[in-house]
């Protein structure tokens, strides 16, 4: 399974037509939801075959490469993952540490929670696994700062 850039042995993975993220892709709709660039099907539709397989986190890379000519920048994001299974909590640090070199933030600009369901619903049958994001992006001045 791939969470937020990382991969995390496990039996079972995610399914989707990309390595299927949901960190990863959460945060990428945040970021393009902030922006006002509509979202990664617009980007990245899964009709298209040449994201069949892709890299999430390259495709959060390219997310956050589309600001810069904008003159915008990701001030910082704050994700939630829900699952029963695997246990995250012991690769939230490498997650923090891929997903923000892809966002090219520092690592304490972004926050990723790590909850389960206790047993309630799609994710607490293990059945799935869901990430919510909200990103703050911020208009670059000339001098670099924001």
């Amino acid at each position: 399974m791939r969470l937020g850039g990382v991969e995390i042995d496990h039996t079972v993975g995610l399914i989707g037509h990309s390595d299927a993220d949901v960190l990863c892709h959460a945060v990428a709709d945040a970021v393009l939801g902030a922006a006002g660039l509509g979202d990664l099907g617009d980007h990245f539709p899964s009709a298209d075959e040449r994201w069949r397989g892709a890299s999430s986190i390259h495709l959060l890379e390219m997310v956050a490469a589309l600001l810069p000519p904008l003159g915008l920048v990701v001030a910082g994001a704050d994700a939630t993952v829900v699952a029963e299974q695997p246990r995250l909590s012991p690769h939230r640090a490498a997650m923090i540490r891929a997903m923000s070199t892809a966002l090219t933030i520092p690592e304490e600009a972004l926050s990723i929670k790590v909850k389960s369901s206790d047993g309630l619903g799609l994710t607490g049958r293990g059945e799935g696994v869901a990430a919510l994001a909200v990103a703050t992006v911020v208009r670059e001045t000339r001098s670099g700062s924001q």
